[in-house]
């Protein structure tokens, strides 16, 4: 959980994200010039990367903890619960993402369109996030988006996950959400044995998770991309 008050929640969300669209379907970010997801194919991309780079579905078990940072369209959640269903898991996926800039639920919705697999579960996270909650609770889901600059609010989480999505905007464009204090602190919050997947092979941000402790390893990335890394927790 969050230590959150609902007044600096409603202040956050005051700080909401500028966008532009391309193609009409795909949002980007004016503030990182940066798209929110794949122009060619997101959920894809989200399955490649974060849920492959991870092991999933294979590890889940019940209470499985997933934690991101760049909520984005909520487009890796919508994945995850996709496979989370799919593989018949006893209770709720657990999910916490970290977001400073979140998007309305009107862009979140009109974002989803290109995706009609995530759209087709996405109406009760979205008539939540409309009506201003940052907690979700739907069929197989139990998630949290923690609002705010994650360097200041990750230090101040008191959870751990099993697997971490790292999917902040582009290391050259947004570099204070994967320097080596806040990685630091994703190896703080990751159980023994736990992982991370993100779509970067950026040298420093390799060597900042190696630095916090995580093995790290170079794959294939998705598409056009060449690379991508993952990861595992050092048991000690």
């Amino acid at each position: 959980m969050s230590d959150q008050r609902p007044d600096q929640i409603a202040d956050q969300r005051d700080r909401m994200a500028d966008l532009e669209w391309r193609a009409d379907m795909v949002p980007v970010s004016t503030r990182f010039d940066d798209p929110y997801f794949s122009l060619g194919d997101g959920l894809g991309e989200t399955r490649h990367v974060f849920l492959a780079g991870n092991d999933l579905p294979a590890r889940f078990r019940p209470g499985f903890h997933i934690a991101e940072l760049g909520f984005g369209t909520g487009l890796n959640m919508l994945a995850a619960l996709l496979e989370w269903r799919r593989a018949g898991t006893a209770g709720p996926l657990r999910f916490t993402s970290f977001e400073a800039f979140p998007l309305p639920a009107t862009d979140i919705a009109r974002a989803l369109q290109a995706f009609p697999e995530a759209a087709a579960i996405a109406g009760p996270f979205l008539d939540q996030w409309a009506a201003g909650a940052t907690r979700i609770v739907t069929e197989g889901l139990e998630a949290e988006v923690i609002l705010g600059d994650a360097r200041e609010t990750l230090p101040r989480w008191q959870g751990r996950a099993d697997a971490w999505f790292l999917d902040g905007f582009s290391p050259a464009k947004n570099p204070e959400l994967w320097d080596e204090d806040l990685m630091r602190q994703v190896g703080t919050h990751t159980q023994p044995g736990g992982s991370f997947a993100t779509y970067t092979a950026a040298g420093f941000v390799r060597r900042a998770l190696a630095a916090a402790g995580f093995t790290v390893e170079r794959r294939p990335g998705h598409g056009s991309k060449r690379h991508m890394t993952s990861g595992w927790l050092n048991p000690t």
